[in-house]
């Protein structure tokens, strides 16, 4: 062996021959600059209908839309719910379904309206309904351009050039189809009921649109003079003057409408003797009243009325048909019994306004009670006239035309001055709110449109069960993720009352119905209602608010009923609900989409969308319109918090798509389990995006190696290639198969997960650590170095493809720079996920065993080596250390097999310059590692200028004296000149 020479008179021209990574590919993403490009690119392409194309005649899936509301910019739910429905679409699209997503908007409804409502002011009231509706259309129509210029922005897929809008010619006549066919079977009334009634924007409300919240209210205990026989309720009490019975309310303003007090018929109840008269109330709660009311013994009036004043003790039952006088009305109040009332507060009375509770409105219809009004649509109080009946006692009140919640302290007052008021005091508990303006409501008997829940329904096998338990039967079909889905909405259409469908406003579709001008009877005519369903598909719902009704009937058309041949139209609308719950007609049905497989909203839509959908297509086509419903949790902030503005903790998906890039919404969204509530925020937003930083950067060590790799001629067979490489692939293809898996349960967060621990475990820690040497030193064409890019080749494209369906617009990018073959499609979103077999054709167990061990061996070496140079025993450099192992004869008679089999590796696995296997014992200053031992210690040889690796052939080749004969061959396959006589010459030189 020759001397080598000190240096190498041509470090830069060496340096040139190295393999380095190559790639337009650029390391910083530039997202909020680049997105929006790559966006125009995919739009002028058209790629949504490439996708499509390139899946038609493919098994479907399909993932039904449900409607956001068209009012406003896209919050961070929006954004999560968008994403996880894209995710859905693109990961079945790659798994060879034909995945339609067609988007949609909820436009109708009460929001819409109040804001043209406060933009046109009293303008408003000298405009005809058309032109109201029209305002409204143009509102609503802003946004849906809004929302779909930002929900494109994130990266979702979808025909948004075609979506579907509640206020579309076609959508509105799907509407009022789906109500027909509610009403031509008879499950449709108008009737006299106690409703939710918000007086802010003056309409009744569905329970789907009543939320509860925290609300303080009056407590107050009134007194009820008995104006019957006390005899007749029990002896004891005959020829007793002032008796009472004492009812609690935190409703003060419902006292004007109270016609009744109702007893539990089986409670018992007593009679206490007091300081000011005799009062009645259950004997569970009688301490309660005691102590609330501060009544005194009637025996000792300084003492707390007590057991020992009881007079009588009786059921309810005895006080059924007694009479009370009102606090300070002339009316009677009538005693009635129901199985309502409880014992768990109160006074076991309950005050009784047919009006203004559904409970008491039924209890009125028993006892035929005077269904008396007093409060208007904007609830305030009206004495002296009513909607319903016009009152006996119409005498003018202090409380006229306050509105409810401002009248209960001019009652508390007059109950005062009457000297019914027993104690006034305040109770905070959950009260109805409405889901739309969030303030409260009241309950507030009014006529309206209901569908029975009790119509009747005939079954598959012939037999007839309610329209209720046939919802509730199909709920058992579907699959519910959570599962705790299916308790919570069974539980909600177990209880439900009977839906109330309609709406006192303008912007909706009305419920378009004719009615008997003689006899107020609806026309329900088949023939006719099909030509309404024409007219609107022609002229939109504002063809009701345009056309006479005279102008809509054959001539002729009479009443069924009376025979009158005058008629007025309904201009009630339908609930929103009952609109977007019809989306399975309006949208599914016409393209061959029902049912669909998926729905997947916020939890909230239990009550919502999942609820009036099932309803609707339950009673309309008698199944469920989805067979699986997903539910995602709440957005909320890193310390829980709902996010709102005088907390300032809000997180703007569209300010984080400028600042950071739609791709970290995405990413954020697939980091989370959706079906929790998650958390997010500026810190987090900027975690992931460093978890993206490295998950592009490998991308872009993939791509920068491949630069010269073509698959057709280059691509080593799997059973030829280094077992490093065949181990990395087995990994790649369990990657694969954990990744396709959690897609299919759309455990998103599992593949986040899984992608990054790869990326970060098995390659950069890993894999591409080691690899390096070989990529970078190898002669270009050595089967080494093909076959490392024959793994890398296979890690970028299953890569590319698996993180596709959630970094969409990253994998777009990487797609057209990976290694090209005949065939390839022109964007990822086109291609299909990776196959296991592509990747791994054969069994690896037996591999992926051995790599345990060595991987095991790995880890111990590595802390060796940290121990060495912290010892300062060895470089910091690995490439200049050697690693010596051992096995101890004491625990093991002969070397790891596996050690010995793979010992050509090992310099490469383990990182460092050389590995000598020795059958030795520990000697002093060694360090055992289990069965074995291990030793770094300075590397023999000299350094290889090209390489930088320790080495004892340097300078072998005489062509090339400072460098290894591994180097030696490598610039020899790639042509570079010898340089002999100039290291020779430089020698001599510096010898000099």
């Amino acid at each position: 062996m020759s001397e080598a020479p000190k240096s190498n008179p041509e470090p830069k021209a060496l340096k040139s021959t190295l393999n380095l990574p190559q790639t337009t590919f650029p390391m910083k993403a530039n997202l909020p600059l680049n997105e929006p490009a790559r966006l125009e690119a995919w739009q002028q392409r058209d790629l949504y209908a490439q996708i499509r194309a390139a899946r038609d005649g493919s098994p479907r899936y399909i993932l039904h839309d449900g409607p956001p509301y068209a009012n406003g910019a896209i919050h961070l739910g929006h954004a999560l719910n968008k994403c996880i429905k894209d995710f859905v679409v693109k990961t079945k699209t790659m798994a060879g379904f034909d995945a339609p997503y067609v988007p949609g908007w909820d436009c109708h409804g009460l929001p819409i309206e109040i804001k043209v409502d406060e933009q046109l002011g009293r303008k408003k009231l000298e405009m005809e309904p058309i032109a109201v509706r029209r305002a409204c259309r143009e509102y609503a129509q802003k946004y849906v351009d809004l929302q779909r210029t930002q929900f494109e922005r994130i990266g979702v897929f979808g025909r948004w050039n075609d979506p579907y809008l509640t206020m579309s010619l076609s959508y509105e006549a799907g509407i009022v189809e789906t109500f027909y066919e509610f009403f031509e079977k008879g499950f449709v009334y108008k009737g006299l009921k106690p409703v939710y009634w918000c007086i802010h924007d003056r309409t009744a409300l569905a329970e789907a649109e009543v939320e509860y919240e925290q609300h303080n209210s009056p407590s107050i205990y009134v007194r009820y003079a008995l104006t019957s026989d006390p005899g007749l309720i029990d002896a004891p009490l005959a020829g007793r003057t002032d008796v009472y019975t004492v009812i609690w309310t935190t409703t003060p303003w419902t006292i004007p409408a109270s016609q009744a007090v109702a007893f539990n018929p089986l409670m018992e109840y007593v009679a206490i003797a007091c300081e000011g008269g005799t009062y009645i109330v259950a004997q569970a709660l009688m301490s309660s009243v005691v102590a609330h009311c501060r009544l005194m013994s009637a025996k000792n009036p300084s003492e707390p009325a007590s057991q020992a004043d009881i007079v009588a003790l009786f059921h309810g039952s005895k006080l059924e048909h007694a009479t009370f006088k009102h606090p300070f009305l002339d009316r009677s109040i009538l005693g009635v019994t129901a199985d309502y009332v409880t014992a768990e507060q109160g006074t076991g009375a309950v005050h009784t306004s047919p009006a203004h509770g559904v409970d008491d409105f039924y209890t009125g219809q028993r006892y035929k009670l005077p269904e008396l009004q007093y409060v208007d649509n904007a609830g305030r109080q009206r004495n002296t006239g009513s909607v319903l009946a016009m009152p006996s006692d119409a005498v003018a009140q202090p409380y006229e035309d306050l509105t409810v919640f401002k009248s209960n302290p001019v009652i508390i007052e007059i109950l005062r001055e009457h000297g019914a008021l027993l104690s006034a005091t305040s109770f905070e508990h959950s009260y109805p709110h409405c889901w739309r303006c969030h303030n409260p409501v009241i309950v507030r008997a009014t006529e309206q449109w209901f569908i029975g829940m009790e119509t009747p329904m005939t079954t598959e096998d012939g037999s007839e069960v309610s329209f209720r338990q046939r919802a509730l039967d199909e709920i058992k079909k579907v699959t519910w993720d959570p599962a705790w889905g299916e308790e919570r909405i069974s539980n909600m259409i177990a209880t439900r009352p009977d839906w109330c469908i309609s709406r006192q406003r303008i912007w909706g579709v009305p419920i378009a119905v004719f009615l008997c001008d003689g006899c107020g009877q609806p026309l329900n005519d088949p023939a006719v209602n099909r030509s309404v369903v024409e007219l609107f598909k022609k002229e939109g719902a504002d063809a009701w608010y345009i056309h006479e009704a005279s102008a809509l009937l054959p001539a002729g058309t009479a009443c069924s009923n009376c025979g009158h041949k005058e008629f007025r139209k309904e201009m009630d609308i339908l609930d929103v609900w009952f609109e977007s719950g019809a989306s399975w007609h309006a949208v599914l049905e016409p393209e061959g989409m029902f049912p669909a497989d998926l729905y997947t909203e916020g939890g909230d839509q239990h009550r919502g969308w999942f609820h009036s959908s099932l309803l609707t297509s339950v009673a309309a086509r008698g199944k469920a319109p989805y067979k699986m419903v997903a539910t995602s949790g709440w957005t909320l902030d890193e310390y829980g918090r709902a996010f709102s503005k005088s907390l300032g903790n809000g997180v703007d998906p569209v300010d984080v798509a400028k600042r950071l890039g739609g791709e970290i919404i995405r990413l954020w969204v697939a980091s989370v389990d959706f079906r929790e509530d998650v958390a997010a925020s500026e810190n987090l937003m900027q975690r992931v995006s460093d978890n993206y930083r490295k998950l592009r950067n490998t991308l872009r060590f993939l791509l920068g190696n491949l630069h010269d790799f073509n698959p057709s001629s280059d691509a080593v067979a799997f059973s030829a290639m280094q077992p490093l490489d065949q181990y990395i692939l087995a990994r790649l293809a369990e990657l694969t198969g954990k990744i396709r898996a959690a897609y299919d349960k759309f455990e998103f967060h599992r593949a986040y997960h899984a992608i990054n621990e790869f990326v970060n475990t098995d390659l950069s820690a890993l894999y591409l650590d080691v690899l390096k040497d070989r990529l970078y030193t190898f002669a270009p064409n050595h089967p080494g170095r093909r076959s490392a890019q024959t793994a890398l080749w296979h890690i970028a494209e299953a890569l590319t493809r698996l993180i596709a369906p959630i970094l969409s617009f990253t994998a777009d990018e990487a797609w057209p720079l990976l290694p090209q073959v005949e065939g390839r499609e022109s964007s990822v979103h086109l291609a299909l996920f990776p196959q296991i077999t592509d990747i791994v054709p054969v069994s690896t167990s037996e591999l992926e065993d051995d790599f345990d061990h060595l991987l095991a061996l790995r880890d111990e070496v590595l802390k060796v080596l940290e121990e060495a140079r912290t010892a300062k025993t060895v470089s910091n450099k690995p490439s200049e250390v050697q690693v010596v192992l051992g096995w101890l004869h004491s625990i093991s008679e002969q070397p790891n097999p596996v050690f010995e089999r793979y010992a050509s590796i090992l310099p490469e696995l383990l990182g460092v310059a050389q590995v000598e296997i020795v059958n030795a014992t520990v000697t002093e200053g060694e360090v055992a590692r289990g069965a074995f031992y291990a030793q770094a210690k300075p590397a023999a040889g000299a350094k290889c200028e090209r390489c930088w690796r320790f080495t004892v052939d340097v300078g072998e080749d005489a062509d090339y004296p400072t460098v290894c004969l591994r180097c030696s061959d490598a610039l020899e396959a790639i042509g570079f000149a010898p340089y002999t006589a100039l290291a020779t010459a430089h020698a001599t030189e510096q010898q000099a």
